[in-house]
């Protein structure tokens, strides 16, 4: 578990919902459920909320066991439509509350995110989500909202896998304060998962390379948060609790990272998404 910024506690592993929709990803995710995950990360713009919250109802678990996560798309980070988004948002998924709600992307051209921020601290206030956050914010996002409402968000949702690990974004996360979760902590490409030195530790470890890869992100102090619908991959994702990678071999992982290993090249400093 990691404590946040603002005192409330949140699971050290997630499962991500993208393209888990409609009534096989009902059943995706109530086996995610119970395979043990605790923390569901969706979005608005994943189309899903409804689904996640069906799924939600159908596990059984109470729902005081989950931690359900969800973002706003920058098409709504006008004031009063951000407060809208997020209730329409908690109706679809037949919510009460978040347990951690961010904004989806800084969208810097249209300079709205600060006004998006200051309607998530008044939802949070409402009783709306219980965290706040971000996603794909840079320093100078992150400064900017603390010098503008001084309060800084308790998680940011990064991009960050072996092709991109984010060291100098995981740093300034850390001084500030900030929890750093991974979005595709696999590389959404199975290029790395046939990376020559990645099988041979995976060996070494007699663990899968997707094991390897996500015990090395448990270890940088990150929250991965991969997704797969097969129960079997869902058992597998999770069974890295009972090894630890040695510090020479992180660092021979960490030696991966590329200067340009975004796997779409979507830069927070310039790409928008509504």
């Amino acid at each position: 578990m990691y404590k946040l910024n603002d005192g409330q506690k949140i699971p050290s592993f997630g499962f991500g919902t993208y393209k888990l929709n409609g009534r096989s990803g009902v059943q995706s995710i109530v086996s995610a459920i119970n395979n043990g995950y605790t923390m569901l990360d969706t979005a608005y713009n994943y189309e899903n909320e409804g689904t996640v919250g069906r799924a939600i109802a159908e596990s059984g678990i109470n729902r005081d066991q989950l931690t359900v996560t969800s973002k706003l798309p920058g098409r709504y980070y006008a004031y009063d439509d951000a407060i809208t988004a997020l209730q329409e948002s908690l109706y679809r998924a037949h919510l009460d509350y978040f347990d951690l709600y961010l904004l989806h992307w800084p969208n810097p051209k249209r300079g709205m995110y600060v006004e998006a921020w200051q309607a998530l601290i008044d939802a949070q206030k409402f009783g709306l989500v219980k965290s706040i956050g971000v996603c794909n914010f840079l320093p100078e996002h992150l400064n900017k909202l603390k010098d503008e409402t001084g309060i800084m968000p308790s998680v940011n949702q990064i991009e960050l896998h072996p092709y991109f690990n984010q060291e100098p974004m995981r740093q300034f996360d850390a001084d500030n304060g900030i929890v750093t979760m991974d979005w595709s902590p696999l590389g959404r490409a199975s290029s790395v998962l046939q990376d020559e030195l990645l099988v041979k530790l995976s060996k070494k470890y007699k663990k899968t390379v997707g094991q390897m890869i996500l015990r090395w992100e448990l270890q940088l102090n990150t929250i991965p948060i991969p997704k797969s619908a097969s129960p079997v991959r869902q058992r597998e994702n999770m069974d890295i609790f009972d090894f630890e990678i040695l510090e020479e071999d992180m660092r021979q992982i960490n030696g991966l990272t590329k200067p340009n290993g975004r796997t779409k090249n979507q830069d927070p400093a310039v790409y928008e998404e509504f």
